[in-house]
């Protein structure tokens, strides 16, 4: 568990040095399709609303573009 939070962590910053920012699901339900997904979307102003990102990170989990960490550090390698 504490390998993934560094990894974590570790993928937010790259994204952020390359113009992203990695949002995670804020689903709780193990059950649910895109729990414990990542997505990366712009940095922008309209993406910054609020604490979890703005319309693009939901748009992403919506139409099912989620990401394993895994995923995520390979996109960005």
């Amino acid at each position: 568990m504490v390998e993934d939070k560094v990894l974590e962590n570790r993928l937010r910053r790259e994204a952020e040095r390359r113009g992203y920012m990695l949002v995670k699901s804020r689903r709780r339900d193990p059950k649910a399709l895109d729990y414990g997904l990542y997505a990366l979307v712009v940095d922008m102003a309209g993406n910054r609303a609020g604490r979890y990102g703005g319309q693009a990170a939901i748009s992403a989990f919506e139409n099912g573009f989620g990401m394993t960490l895994a995923e995520v550090e390979k996109e960005l390698s």
